[in-house]
């Protein structure tokens, strides 16, 4: 393996002692133009990185943000998309740290893996989809999307319950009474908002409630495919089904496709989060978008403020979700057609 360059291999190759090397990279008087010049071409040549813990060290500012998130997701992905847009132009940089394992296993990951960063890496972070949101971390902390939804922390998710009712009203205008649920992860105030939502449209419409066409999917595909069939495989099955996020409604079309059923003629489908697999479904499938990338980028600027001393204008931000219709959603058709 190639040695990893340090602070003396620039000095020797520019040719200074280390001591300039280190002003150079500090942005400290002392040095002249001209050898900073030649100082910061050699850090160039030859691809030296000073390391992010020795300049901590120095400093009590890092200039870094910590996105920590359970897992690197399609939900967690996009996310990042809008953290990188937020810290353009800010002299901050993102550490992304996944604690690799699905968030319903891992309680309380975000408490342990923040106290071996904030001490060293991290101005603040923001904890994406947090198990705890009461702790006190010792350093800013803004909780996307939390598990138990609001508390003192800053947070910033979306709305979740108008979303829900906006998939539940577009399949009831499509003439369908049969609507099954399948639900996100019980730990998770979202899902269970989702859920609410999907009640609450049915209320509204007259519709009564059959427990047996609500089932927990848990947001991930392999969690939802079980309980899809189960839905499917009722004597009187349902006309639609709404999964409370896009992976679990993409799985659910191949289910239903693997049952011999066609979407949209056979079975509607309609998803939650708008996450780019399902631009790429087939058929595409329609879903309730909320602004994950928005989410990002809000979460980073109030952190920022935070890091920075500032008051954020608001602690708790709630962005609103709007359908996307696409290709999975059809008119009811009665058993006979």
């Amino acid at each position: 393996m190639q040695r990893r360059l340090t602070i003396s291999d620039v000095a020797r190759q520019a040719g200074v002692s280390v001591a300039t090397v280190s002003k150079v990279i500090n942005e400290r008087y002392g040095v002249s133009a001209e050898t900073a010049s030649r100082v910061q071409a050699v850090i160039a040549e030859l691809g030296y990185e000073s390391s992010l813990v020795a300049r901590s060290l120095r400093s009590h500012q890092k200039n870094v943000i910590g996105i920590l998130v359970a897992d690197f997701e399609p939900f967690s992905t996009e996310l990042l998309k809008g953290a990188a847009h937020a810290i353009r132009g800010s002299g901050y940089e993102i550490v992304a740290y996944s604690a690799s394992g699905a968030a319903e296993e891992l309680v309380g990951w975000e408490r342990r893996y923040l106290s071996r960063l904030s001490g060293t890496l991290i101005d603040g972070a923001v904890l994406v989809t947090p198990t705890v949101v009461d702790a006190r971390y010792g350093t800013p902390v803004v909780a996307v999307d939390p598990h138990t939804g609001r508390s003192g922390m800053p947070t910033v998710d979306s709305d979740n319950l108008k979303g829900a009712m906006l998939a539940t009203e577009h399949l009831l205008g499509l003439g369908h009474r049969r609507i099954g649920f399948l639900g996100g992860r019980l730990d998770l105030e979202s899902a269970r908002l989702r859920e609410e939502g999907y009640r609450n449209a049915l209320v509204a419409a007259g519709v009564e409630i059959d427990p047996q066409l609500i089932r927990v999917g848990g947001y991930r595909p392999e969690s939802a495919e079980q309980p899809a069939r189960e839905l499917l495989a009722l004597d009187d099955p349902p006309t639609a089904i709404f999964a409370a996020n896009d992976l679990s409604a993409i799985r659910t079309m191949q289910v239903a496709q693997d049952l011999g059923l066609r979407v949209p003629e056979d079975l509607s489908v309609i998803g939650f989060d708008n996450v780019p697999e399902s631009a790429l479904a087939v058929p595409q499938l329609t879903t309730v978008a909320q602004p994950i990338q928005e989410m990002g980028y809000q979460a980073v600027r109030m952190l920022i403020d935070l890091v920075e001393g500032r008051s954020p204008g608001q602690t708790h931000v709630s962005l609103p979700t709007e359908l996307v219709e696409r290709q999975s959603c059809a008119p009811v058709r009665t058993r006979e057609s």
